[in-house]
């Protein structure tokens, strides 16, 4: 991979599997926007920054940024210096994991904020993509921090620990808002410290995150997979339960097992949107 820093961009070349679109669109994250005018490219936030992301055929360009940011931020986030090559050749030792992979072979597991992750995947229960979308984007619009060019911060524990159930009614989330705002309210007391659950063992980090009144396992798998960095998390929702069942009875191979929560993001992917995933299996 090579870098070049230009005015208010960084853009780079030789950089092999990763595919813009396919990490964006996989069911991870919720606060990226494909621009309508321009393929392949996408704007979204992460901490206090926002960037514009265009992939064409040899450059992956980070508009809007500069290469401090891009280091502090972006680097890390897309998860550019971790060897999927390595990775992949690992996984694909399992015949259903080559194939899952060969669909969408430029999936990347995102490092997302630990509040934000956390706070998404609470959202995320019992609900669509389009509706999670929604509730994040109203949610960061009303309590947020305000950046330039009408973006906003995603909000603070801290800024929503205050709140009461009535003040998230405008957010149409439901039965979700009191989850919201006991985790906001655990993890700004320190009951909850996610720094620390990053230093901890997966169990450990589970039973933290499940005193989160309305977090169970696989919104808690899912918190650490995507927000603590812990890629041997499986989170388990009805795709890749499905695809368990059906594909991998006897559990995923051993050898698989470190690497479990990027191989379950090339499998929900295969399964949700590959048609010959499942042969018999009603979609």
């Amino acid at each position: 991979m090579q870098r070049k820093n230009d005015k208010d961009q960084v853009i780079l070349t030789g950089l092999t599997d990763f595919d813009l679109k396919q990490t964006l669109e996989c069911g991870q994250c919720f606060r990226w926007k494909p621009l309508p005018d321009l393929s392949n490219a996408y704007t979204g936030v992460v901490k206090k920054h926002w960037c514009t992301i265009i992939q064409n055929k040899t450059e992956l360009i980070f508009q809007h940024t500069t290469p401090e940011e891009f280091d502090s931020v972006w680097c890390h986030y897309f998860d550019l210096n971790r060897d999927y090559a390595a990775i992949k050749s690992i996984l694909g030792a399992d015949p259903v994991l080559k194939q899952a992979i060969s669909f969408a072979p430029g999936i990347r597991v995102l490092n997302q904020q630990p509040w934000e992750a956390l706070c998404s995947f609470i959202i995320s229960q019992n609900n669509n993509i389009k509706r999670i979308q929604g509730i994040i984007e109203r949610l960061c619009e009303q309590y947020g921090e305000p950046l330039e060019n009408g973006y906003f911060a995603f909000p603070t524990p801290q800024q929503l620990a205050v709140l009461e159930i009535d003040d998230l009614v405008e957010l149409r989330c439901g039965f979700r808002a009191k989850y919201i705002l006991d985790a906001a309210r655990k993890v700004t007391s320190g009951e909850v410290n996610l720094e620390k659950a990053k230093l901890l063992t997966v169990q450990e980090s589970q039973q933290m995150l499940t005193q989160i009144y309305g977090v169970g396992p696989k919104v808690a798998q899912c918190a650490m997979l995507y927000g603590l960095e812990k890629t041997e998390c499986l989170p388990i929702d009805v795709w890749i339960k499905r695809a368990l069942e059906h594909l991998f009875p006897n559990g995923l191979p051993e050898f698989v097992l470190p690497w479990a929560g990027i191989a379950q993001q090339y499998l929900f992917h295969y399964v949700r949107f590959c048609p010959d995933a499942l042969p018999g299996v009603p979609a």
